[in-house]
Order: structure tokens, then C-alpha cells, then sequence
């Protein structure tokens, strides 16, 4: 098996291309998938991609889009003779606001839309290239070595209370389910801090100005998360994070979030003091 993370039908000889914008997320991907033998080809965003990491690609086998630009990215995907795309990567949460350039494909498909999230978005996206027999894969796909497992991946697991961790796991799978974030941070029995539009980081960063015992950062995901846009992510930046919030204990679930370069993540946690241990829902 190539990865857990695709399609029963998934054919190694078809073409995937990365929708992708900055990062280590789309290095590593690609990585595994030339590991595996899939031919590769690459949508890049313009201003918010790395250049090296575009300079891995036959210059024949990258297209660069800007961001909003719907019609490119599917004649994009027709040139470059695509059977699937991931999509995976940062792109600066400002850009999505204040940054499109909305083509007219793009523009018809806003239009149409009632509710305008990143579900639906990235949905109709997936929707339209559908359209042109291309497939949209799980963005977790080939990142297999790179999950949670379970119990105890790095520290001492005694230092994890049983209680906490599931008061913790009960806060953030409710935070989650009800749209606000995916990630909180209890200690004794409190809500310490959870996570909105901020992202991980801002959260576990102002912890350090609130008053905490022994606090503990849970990260779930909503019921009928849809991994072909979004799939948490932790790193080593979300380590120094941690370390300046004043938290030392991380639970992850298991499958869910993506540890980025994980052997360097468990070794710098490890250097570093913090536990991590992974849990199954």
C-alpha cells in the first residue's frame, strides 16, 4: 500500500499535481510521492510559494497561478495532463481576504455560492475539476510517516492525566464541532484557552500571560473533517510556541494532525522538555 490516505481505485501511473503554496507541507509531500514512483506536476501561487522548492520541477511540469484564479488552475490541470491534485501548503490568511484576483470562472463560482467558507470554496473547486475527470485527493495522502501514534511518542506518558486528557479531548471535539477551533488548552480541571480565527500559535503564545498549572494543548478536528482542504498541522514552530505559552504536554489525534518533519519535531521536543502522546477518538 502507497499510503492509507487514497483511493481503493488510486492508479500510481496517473499524473497528481500540488496545488500548493509555501512551506515544509508540500516539500515532504513531494518527497513521498517520488519515493513512490507518482509523476508529479505542480500549480504554484504566485507570492506564496518557495522558489526552490519550484526549481525541484521540469520547468514543463509547473504552471503558476494567482490566487482566485479558477479558469488557469483547471486549464492548468488540463495542460499538465492531470489525474489528481493535492491541495497543500501555507497561503497568508490575509491574502484570502484582501488578496484575490478573481477570474471570471472564479467570479461565476462565488456568485453562485450561499455561504461563502472554505468548505464551499475549496468544494467548488474540487467540484470543477471533477468536471474534467480530475480528482481531488485526501491532502494527508503519502504523509502516512509523518501522523500521530498511538500513546506515547515523545517524554513521559505518566505525565498525562488520564482525567485531563479526556476533559481536554471533550473541550476541543465541542470547540471544534461547533465551528470555533480545533485546538484547546486546559489545566486543573479549566479551560486555559482555545483556538479561533488566530491559528495555533497566537493561541498557545498568549498563554504565557495567563495564569496556568501544568497545562495541557489538545488538537482535534470537527466531526466530518474534510482532509482535501485542510489538515492540522504541527511543527517545530508550534514547539517554540508551546515553550513560550508555558505548556509542556500535547495531545494529538491519532491520523489527524500532520507532524511536519516529525522525527526533528519528537527529537527538539524531547531537547526541549515537552510530551507528546497521541490519542484515538
Amino acid at each position: 500500500m502507497i499510503s492509507r490516505f487514497l483511493p481503493q481505485d488510486f492508479d500510481p501511473a496517473g499524473m497528481l499535481t500540488l496545488l500548493s503554496g509555501r512551506g515544509a507541507y508540500p516539500r515532504i509531500l513531494a518527497e513521498r510521492a517520488r519515493a513512490a514512483g507518482i509523476p508529479l506536476s505542480l500549480v504554484a501561487i504566485e507570492g506564496d510559494i518557495d522558489e526552490d522548492f519550484v526549481a525541484s520541477f521540469p520547468r514543463e511540469r509547473v504552471v503558476t497561478i494567482k490566487l482566485g484564479q479558477l479558469g488557469h488552475f483547471l486549464k492548468a490541470l488540463q495542460e499538465l495532463r492531470s489525474r489528481y491534485f493535492v491541495m497543500c501548503g501555507q497561503v497568508a490568511p490575509k491574502r484570502l481576504f484582501g488578496g484575490l484576483s478573481l477570474d471570471l470562472k472564479a467570479a461565476l463560482i462565488w456568485a453562485k455560492l450561499k455561504e461563502r467558507n472554505a468548505h464551499t470554496i475549496f468544494g467548488a473547486v474540487s467540484d470543477e475539476a471533477a468536471k474534467l475527470g480530475v480528482q481531488q485527493l485526501d491532502a494527508r495522502a503519502f504523509m502516512d510517516a509523518e501522523m500521530p501514534t498511538p500513546g506515547c511518542m515523545v517524554g513521559k506518558a505518566k505525565d498525562i492525566d488520564p482525567e485531563e486528557l479526556a476533559y481536554g479531548i471533550h473541550i476541543a471535539k465541542e470547540c471544534a464541532r461547533l465551528d470555533i477551533g480545533q485546538g484547546v488548552v486546559v489545566a486543573g480541571g479549566t479551560v486555559t484557552a482555545v483556538e479561533a480565527y488566530e491559528g495555533t500559535d497566537k493561541m498557545l503564545r498568549r498563554c504565557a500571560e495567563i495564569p496556568k498549572k501544568d497545562p495541557l494543548f489538545v488538537k482535534t478536528v470537527k466531526p466530518g473533517h474534510d482532509y482535501r482542504f485542510d489538515v492540522p498541522c504541527f511543527g517545530l514552530r508550534t514547539l517554540e510556541s508551546l515553550e513560550i505559552g508555558g505548556i509542556r504536554k500535547v495531545a494529538l489525534q491519532v491520523d489527524n494532525a500532520v507532524m511536519l518533519e516529525k522525527e526533528k519535531v519528537l527529537a527538539e521536543a524531547a531537547r526541549r522538555g515537552i510530551t507528546i502522546v497521541g490519542y484515538e477518538a
